[in-house]
């Protein structure tokens, strides 16, 4: 099994460290800063979960920059890693949206249809 095979708790800053592409970038601050969208992600998503708050724009914003910075597929490994599977269902339309998913990709996990209304109106 190579290192990046499957992320965990060991080997997630390295692998982020691995995929990070900032040319301009002047510090590890800025990587740390970026790292954190991740973070800001799930506080966004469970917000969502608990009173029906969809910052939708707020999403794809920290997703365009995560996308940005460490590219298509390596962002979505690690936000397989970081995002629970529980929030999927409103990530994924996101995904969608922004282009970076198939339709036929993550099958398995339904899409929250007040998140998918919200974007269209986009």
């Amino acid at each position: 099994m190579k290192l990046f095979d499957k992320l965990d708790e060991k080997n997630f800053l390295l692998y982020a460290a691995k995929c990070y592409y900032k040319p301009n970038v002047i510090d590890a601050e800025e990587f740390y800063d970026d790292l954190k969208r991740f973070m800001y992600l799930k506080r966004l998503f469970n917000r969502y979960e608990k009173n029906n708050e969809l910052s939708e724009r707020l999403i794809l914003n920290h997703l365009i920059v995560i996308f940005n910075v460490f590219d298509i597929n390596p962002a979505l490994k690690m936000l397989e890693y970081q995002i629970d599977k529980k929030y999927w269902h409103v990530l994924k339309p996101f995904l969608i949206y922004l282009r970076h998913i198939t339709n036929d990709q993550y099958t398995e996990i339904d899409m929250d249809k007040e998140v998918i209304d919200r974007l269209r109106k986009i």
